[in-house]
């Protein structure tokens, strides 16, 4: 890993997220369960370590264990500014707003750069954005 990547806890919806953000942005999945890792802190088929790689977006995610606070998100988003190509980076918007909020739409702005912001069904908040 040669860079910090986000990674998610989530209340018990860690596939159905990470099989949701694969058919957003693509890439490769790797879902292992907490069976599989010998855990006793979760049920078996939960999701201990899940991975979204080989793709513009990387994610990492699990099924919060019975210690642990699943994600909430407050005061922040992930910023995907000229990430992808124009295209690319619309559809993602549309994607991640099927089912979530569109925060601010996704429009060209007196600057020249078109940007927006959606929350998506998960609660992720995104700032998706391109310069001509």
């Amino acid at each position: 890993m040669t860079a910090p990547h986000l990674y998610l806890l989530f209340p018990g919806t860690a596939m159905e997220a990470l099989e949701f953000y694969q058919g957003v942005f693509g890439g490769r999945l790797e879902l292992n369960t907490y069976q599989e890792f010998s855990r006793t802190d979760g049920p078996g088929d939960a999701i201990a370590h899940g991975m979204l790689t080989d793709g513009l977006v990387t994610l990492f995610a699990s099924d919060a264990g019975a210690d642990e606070d699943a994600f909430s998100m407050t005061g922040g988003m992930f910023a995907l500014l000229g990430t992808a190509e124009p295209a690319t980076l619309t559809r993602w918007f549309d994607a991640l707003a099927d089912g979530g909020r569109v925060l601010d739409p996704l429009v060209k702005r007196p600057w020249g750069a078109t940007d927006g912001q959606v929350a998506d069904r998960y609660g992720l908040r995104w700032l998706i954005g391109y310069e001509d």
